[in-house]
């Protein structure tokens, strides 16, 4: 093909941008708007009508015609309509139900059902079985049945069969043999109570009702089993368990005989349950109560209580009262405090408003409290060696669950009922705590000077005090005390948490009673409590023990102190800090601090204590960093630091500001999105620097942008990320640019060209392989727009740059069948055009670039008309090449690109150009794969700038460019 001569189209910008501003046209303003007219349409329901009739009333706002979107919906809203057909289906329901469902329903009201506010039994659950643990040998006494105890023959259909198979069963349990699993441990012991949970339901679901009974019967004697005592609270959860899945399928299966033929209400009365399900019921009742044994006849039956209401309306409340008085048969206190749990536990459930049954329970356990001194316990304590103040926490779980139901929604005067008989029995330390954390923090904050009066009072020896003033510490933590108090209280509950010697008791106390301390006091208080813990904690590295307590003592200030200027003046924070000796909470502590600083601190610092202290806590979180670190906890520690970045400011002062970055580069050299942030800091410094001279540096301001540039030309290099590094040195050199730093503006390009090899072919972007010939298209389209304005070096040729740029995509190994090189080259042919213009289309002020060096030199234009003549050249090589049918497609693509440039950018009055460009329009179109909307618009556009007077040549071109239809 013959060489093509390149001439560029000369540029007016002013005018071209004239022409593409659209004209202004006045707005004329009507009566018609679309919101205007807008019907808004009132209906209302008679409620006393049947259901499925309505009276609508309506009114509309104005009586202008309806727009579209409310013609149709014929005048009514969905929202409108959705409200009337609701009321109508409230008012049909309420006229058709009858006058016993609306009893019913006050009823219910009336019963006050527990509310959300109640803290169920299952968030004790968890909390009981970690802290009563034991490494003692358990065991399992099992009662193995004979085969009656299967289920009965279909054949036999006499009734009496029936009840002397089951009474026989019944004996069977009590007399047939046994096995005792002995040296169990603690999880074993678990296991196999799950395992006879399974059991049980297996056995229900095969209809082995009897078989069911004897598991949970037998498990109910274990509860009376007290021979590993420390762990009696987590056996009672595990057994009480089955208990309640038993309860539960026993209720289901009569629920279910109620529901045929229709389901039964939840508001149903005894009336509502039909006779087979009464006697079904019935018979259950029959059985349990012919259990010989005490505790499991009271555990099962408390289980089945709620099936009560199948038989009469007043079951419940008669039957709690007589299981109450059956408790007190039972010699072992311990055991009968946790049956009166049980038993209030399932009383909140059916009946919550009985709060007779909860008192009577109370009051009996109060009773049974001289019993913990008598000698059959303490014999029992000796063989087991187990102190006094050990086996009172046993009682915790079982007391508390009492008060808690007792105190629910209780009204304020209860409290000092409680507390009088508290005192009556010479300040019992265990009941004072249980009362303590059962009432409402404000009726316990309210009282908290009497709560330290008789906690002074109380006896140690049984119940140690620091845990009462841990108790009291909980209630103020949520509720406020008098404000004349505070200080007393502080002052009398530390002078004991002080002289408290094991260290973690002393942490577990003081945790709670710091939240006290920040909520209400000043930094002096707070780190007056933080050099006594520090003091408590440091011997015998006791912190190692405690970090969870001493994690919690950082999250209470942290919710509290805000201002970090105030946090970092109290002079034992930072030593606080330093107990964190394990890395991995270190680190975590560190995290929290950034994570508050980063959300509160709201305006930049300069504070020399923050700073200090925040670079103190960010370096320890850098120097986690290992070849371990997994990438989220890399990119999740750089954020923090950046956030610490970001909010430092030294105002004026840009040379402390740069100083702080070279410090912290030395710092956070790990952490490559740290240095990539560090260098977007130095270059918007080098910005602002420019701002405040107004572009008129002096020596010194000049000197400082160049120092800013040099921070950036040494950090670049140590990012491992190719693209990251390309994009800094664009960056950069665009910000030396803006300052007149020309050396190390060219520096900075000329890095980037030299690192084009080191581009690899495909890239991880989320973790997943990508070819990386798109985003390097990108950054050298962006190049391309930077060298417009970047004058040529005095000592290197013309466009130097550019060839440089263009050597190195030629060398570049592209992936195969790739036209990417090509584009390149299409690409730099309108910044070439753009350069042979006399007025650049943007230029960076006082900074000469090659308009002014060159001024239209014809040597110049000659150099860049050659340049663009071997790119067309290359261009038009590559296009020869893409003649498969495979690679029509793509040579399509790239000639109607070539296209596009020509007609943009090239002088068409040239008859060689001009024909260049009828032939790429041809070849674009001759395999039918140019979208033809795209081809008619550009027809359109070249017909409209023929209309101009100095573009009146490309109507000859418009008469040979011809659209071919696809076949």
């Amino acid at each position: 093909m013959a060489s093509v001569q390149w001439r560029s189209r000369w540029r007016k910008y002013e005018a071209e941008l004239q022409r593409c501003h659209p004209e202004a046209l006045p707005v004329e303003f009507g009566d018609y708007h679309p919101l205007k007219p807008i019907m808004v349409t009132d209906t209302k329901t008679r409620r006393g009508t049947r259901k499925g009739s309505t009276s609508s009333s309506s009114s509309s706002s104005s009586s202008a015609p309806a727009d579209p979107l409310s013609s149709m919906l014929d005048g009514t809203d969905p929202l409108s309509m959705f409200a009337a057909a609701s009321s109508g289906e409230t008012s049909a329901l309420s006229h058709d139900g009858s006058g016993g469902d609306l009893g019913r329903k006050k009823r219910v009201k009336e019963e006050e059902p527990i509310g959300a506010d109640f803290e169920p039994w299952s968030t004790k659950r968890g909390e009981i079985l970690a802290r009563f643990t034991t490494t003692e040998k358990l065991s399992i006494n099992l009662f193995m049945g004979s085969d009656r105890g299967k289920a009965p023959n279909p054949g036999t259909s006499a009734v009496s069969e029936k009840v002397r198979t089951r009474l026989e069963e019944l004996d069977d349990l009590e007399e047939g043999s046994q096995r005792e699993l002995l040296n169990l441990s603690q999880q074993d012991y678990a296991n196999r109570i799950e395992e006879l949970n399974q059991s049980l339901k297996e056995a229900w679901s095969s209809d082995q009702k009897v078989k069911a009974l004897k598991i949970v019967i037998q498990c109910s004697k274990l509860l009376s089993d007290t021979s590993v005592i420390q762990f009696y609270p987590s056996k009672f959860v595990l057994i009480t368990d089955i208990l309640d899945t038993f309860g539960r399928l026993v209720y289901d299966r009569i629920w279910t005989m109620c529901s045929d033929p229709r389901t039964l209400p939840d508001s149903f009365t005894a009336e509502d349950v039909n006779d087979t399900a009464k006697e079904t019921c019935l018979n259950w009742f029959f059985k349990i109560a012919s259990i010989r044994e005490l505790l499991p006849r009271l555990y099962v039956e408390a289980a089945i209580l709620k099936c009560s209401r199948f038989l009469s309306k007043s079951g419940i409340q008669e039957t709690l009262p007589r299981l109450t008085a059956m408790i007190r048969g039972i010699g072992d206190p311990l055991v009968a405090a946790y049956a009166r749990a049980y038993l209030c536990r399932v009383g909140m459930e059916v009946a919550p408003q009985l709060k007779e049954s909860l008192n009577a329970n109370f009051f009996d356990l109060l009773a049974t409290f001289r019993q913990v001194s008598g000698d059959s316990v303490q014999r029992q304590l000796h063989v087991q060696r187990v102190e006094a103040p050990e086996y009172l926490t046993l009682y915790s779980p079982a007391i508390n669950w009492i008060l808690q139901c007792i105190a629910y929604r209780a009204p304020e005067q209860l409290l000092t009922e409680m507390m009088e008989r508290c005192k009556m029995m010479a300040n019992n330390a265990l009941l004072l705590n249980s009362i303590m954390r059962a009432f409402r923090p404000e009726f316990a904050a309210t009282r908290a000077t009497d709560f330290i009066g008789m906690i002074k009072d109380c006896d140690e020896s049984g119940f140690p005090k620091h845990l009462l003033y841990g108790s009291l510490g909980r209630s103020l933590a949520c509720a406020d005390p008098p404000e004349s108090e505070r200080l007393t209280i502080l002052n009398e509950a530390w002078k004991v948490i002080t002289k408290v010697r094991n260290a973690q008791d002393y942490m577990n106390c003081a945790e709670i009673w710091v939240e006290f301390t920040c909520r209400h006091f000043t930094k002096r208080e707070v780190n007056t409590v933080l050099a006594d813990i520090i003091k408590h904690m440091t011997p015998d590295r006791a912190f190692e023990d405690a970090y969870p307590q001493l994690q919690s003592v950082i999250r209470k200030i942290l919710a509290y102190f805000h201002d970090f200027s105030v946090l970092f003046s109290m002079e034992r924070f930072l030593p606080f800090l330093d107990m964190f000796q394990k890395d991995s909470v270190r680190v975590e502590v560190c995290k929290s601090i950034m994570e508050v600083f980063i959300k509160h601190q709201l305006e930049v610092t300069r504070d020399p204590v923050i700073l200090n202290a925040m670079l103190h806590i960010c370096k320890t979180m850098h120097d986690s960093v290992n070849a371990l670190t997994l990438e989220d906890e890399k990119r999740s520690l750089a954020l923090l630091i950046i956030g610490f970045i970001r909010m430092v400011s030294f105002g004026r002062d840009f040379e402390q500001q740069l100083s702080f970055c070279v410090e912290a580069r030395a710092t956070f050299c790990n952490l490559e999105p740290v240095l990539v942030q560090l260098i977007h800091t130095v270059n918007q410094l080098a910005m602002e620097t420019r701002r405040v001279v107004k572009g008129n540096h002096s020596r010194k301001t000049a000197a400082f942008v160049r120092a800013c540039a040099a921070y950036c030309f040494i950090t670049i290099p140590s990012l491992s990320s190719i693209f990251s590094r390309l994009h800094l040195y664009l960056l950069s050199g665009q910000v030396a640019l803006a300052n007149q730093c020309l050396s190390q503006a060219d520096a900075f390009l000329k890095a980037a060209v030299s690192i084009l090899p080191e581009v690899p072919r495909s890239i991880s972007v989320e973790g997943k392989l990508r070819s990386s010939e798109t985003f390097l298209l990108d950054f050298i389209n962006n190049f391309l727009a930077t060298l417009l304005v970047v004058p040529d070096h005095p000592e290197h040729g013309v466009l130097y740059l550019v060839r440089g740029l263009l050597n190195m995509v030629q060398e570049y190994t592209w992936e195969d069948n790739s036209d990417a090189k090509v584009r390149v080259y299409i690409s730099a042919l309108p910044l070439l055009a753009a350069m042979s213009q006399e007025t650049y289309l943007y230029s960076i002020p006082k900074v000469d670039s090659n308009e002014t060096l060159y001024g239209g030199d014809p040597k110049f234009l000659s150099e860049i008309n050659k340049l663009c003549e071997t790119l067309i050249g290359q261009i038009l090589d590559h296009l020869k090449t893409l003649t498969r049918d495979e690679s029509v497609r793509r040579q399509s693509a790239l000639a109607f690109s070539l296209f596009g440039v020509l007609l943009a950018h090239g002088d068409l009055r040239n008859n060689k150009l001009s024909q260049l460009s009828v032939n790429l329009w041809n070849l674009s179109h001759k395999h039918g794969h140019c979208e033809t909307r795209v081809s008619v618009r550009t027809l359109e556009s070249i017909k409209h700038q023929a209309q101009q007077p100095d573009m009146a040549h490309l109507a000859d071109a418009i008469q040979r460019l011809a659209l071919q239809s696809r076949t």
